[in-house]
């Protein structure tokens, strides 16, 4: 399901319940949490990131980073927690977050 299947709205609704699954700490971005980040995209569709290191610019810095690694869209980015989109190609029922919530009131 593409992100022109669902706008940026819906899918900040079906996020707001999520809770982070990966957390970007102070040594930054490592080849390990690049790999977490990705595999979760692929399972869930739609995820949340804390990124706890410095300031706001830095934050702003790492998400794009993220990104631009994993080919994923920046949805929404409050604070030190990012929701991250990107569409599988045949996403798993019972994993995916858009497909678990499809059915959520307003969408």
């Amino acid at each position: 399901m593409s992100n022109q299947a669902l706008d940026t709205r819906q899918l900040r609704a079906i996020a707001h319940k999520l809770k982070p699954i990966v957390t970007v700490a102070q040594k930054g971005l490592s080849e390990t949490v690049h790999k977490e980040i990705d595999q979760a995209l692929a399972r869930h569709e739609l995820i949340k990131v804390k990124i706890v290191v410095g300031d706001r610019d830095l934050r702003k810095e790492v998400a794009a980073e993220i990104c631009e690694q994993t080919r994923c869209e920046l949805i929404q980015s409050i604070g030190n927690i990012v929701v991250l989109f990107r569409a599988a190609r045949q996403p798993d029922p019972k994993l995916s977050n858009i497909l678990r919530n499809k059915n959520m009131p307003g969408l």
